[in-house]
């Protein structure tokens, strides 16, 4: 029985490690709007970091700092230690007319570090009423995003910054 525990440990971490998104996508809130109005639970799923137009949509960037998450959900600081990535970004686009959540969008966003040198693109995966993905932001300073969008509703883009602290 021992042997069974260790190896359900050892795939447990695994798990984590390949992909460090599913918990939030198992938070009954991750992903949650009300008709198409972000705001209650996802207010408590990271920081806002940006609130304005895509394209046709209305757009909202937040970032989670996925350790801070998931230790709200109760994670061993064991199992956070071995996450690849430490944020999630979110991008949640709504109809401004239905007031509904663009579920059939996907996108892009590059990333530009604090150094300006080195940027990294990453694909936006839909997950849920939202679009996301893991991304690595290695150290302190300012990040700029610029995000594009394609979906039945049209194509936009939208760019932000972001200070990261530690």
């Amino acid at each position: 029985m021992k042997g069974r525990t260790r190896a359900g440990a050892i795939f447990l971490a695994a798990l984590w490690t390949a992909v460090p998104a599913w918990v939030l996508a198992m938070d009954p809130r991750h992903g949650e709007t009300d008709q198409g109005k972000t705001g209650g639970a996802m207010e408590s799923l990271g920081e806002r970091i940006f609130l304005g137009k895509a394209g046709p949509w209305e757009a909202e960037a937040r970032l989670i700092d996925m350790k801070t998450q998931l230790e709200k959900e109760g994670v061993s600081a064991g199992a956070i230690a071995k996450l690849a990535a430490k944020h999630h970004l979110m991008v949640i686009l709504t109809d401004p007319k239905t007031r509904r959540p663009a579920v059939d969008a996907v996108g892009e966003v590059t990333i530009t570090g604090p150094d300006r040198s080195s940027s990294s693109k990453v694909p936006l995966i839909v997950m849920g009423e939202h679009i996301g993905s893991d991304v690595s932001l290695p150290k302190p300073g300012e990040y700029r995003f610029h995000v594009t969008v394609e979906g039945r509703g049209g194509k936009g883009s939208a760019s932000f910054s972001y200070r990261l602290k530690r």
